[in-house]
């Protein structure tokens, strides 16, 4: 019922389908539910990886939100339930792709990296990193980051040809690139605002692992356009 009145009072009166799109899309946390389903989650749990910072009850009402607007469908499976968009809902993929690309270009740079949440971070870059870098054979890259807990301090990303995945438990692979930084420097060289190769001359990220893995690891990482524009600067 609270959801329903807070949709009441995003309301804007116009019949104006404009209007009517952000009435639906232009609450928080709505554009990226629909990522993660375009990415291909299917499961709650699935797409709440992808927006960890956002509660299970919200995620809970945007899912019924856009249900209920037409653009995801949900079927029983089990004991569980899946989502799938829509045509509706899958009309939204190139608009996400140029919103995408237009936060990318202009808005990048002025993310907030001193104070970034390491979950939200790691799932961001497991999202941007170019798998087919490392080529056909699994990649297995550990970070391990000195100013987290110990349940928040390691974190894998397997990179298997076309594919990574988020691992914030020990996936049991042999351990290819180990890199040893803080949340702070990461976050800095994701967006642009740092060099990868500044942060190890200073010592602020630690790489190891074999030459040729090392070498091909920053085109493997940064694939911000803003970090790319900034690089080209200097």
């Amino acid at each position: 019922m609270v959801g329903r009145k807070m949709e009441a009072a995003m309301e804007y009166g116009q019949l104006c389908p404009l209007a009517k799109a952000t009435e639906i899309l232009a609450e928080r946390w709505t554009f990226l539910v629909i990522r993660e389903l375009l990415s291909g989650a299917v499961r709650f749990n699935q797409i709440r990886r992808g927006v960890p910072l956002m509660s299970p009850s919200l995620l809970s009402q945007r899912l019924q939100r856009l249900e209920r607007e037409g653009l995801v469908r949900r079927e029983s499976s089990g004991s569980s339930h899946l989502y799938h968009l829509t045509e509706a809902g899958r009309d939204l993929a190139p608009i996400v792709r140029r919103l995408s690309r237009w936060g990318e270009r202009w808005v990048l740079g002025h993310i907030d990296s001193r104070k970034p949440d390491v979950t939200a971070l790691m799932w961001a870059i497991r999202r941007r990193v170019d798998p087919s870098v490392f080529g056909g054979v699994r990649v297995t890259v550990q970070f391990e980051f000195t100013d987290q807990p110990q349940a928040k301090r390691c974190w894998w990303l397997v990179n298997e040809a076309t594919y990574v995945d988020l691992c914030p438990k020990d996936p049991g692979f042999e351990v290819d690139v180990y890199v040893i930084t803080d949340v702070q420097t990461l976050a800095q060289i994701w967006v642009g605002k740092l060099q990868l190769s500044a942060a190890i001359n200073a010592g602020n990220l630690e790489l190891t692992g074999p030459r040729g893995v090392r070498q091909t690891f920053g085109q493997w990482l940064l694939l911000s356009s803003f970090a790319q524009r900034e690089a080209a600067k200097l």
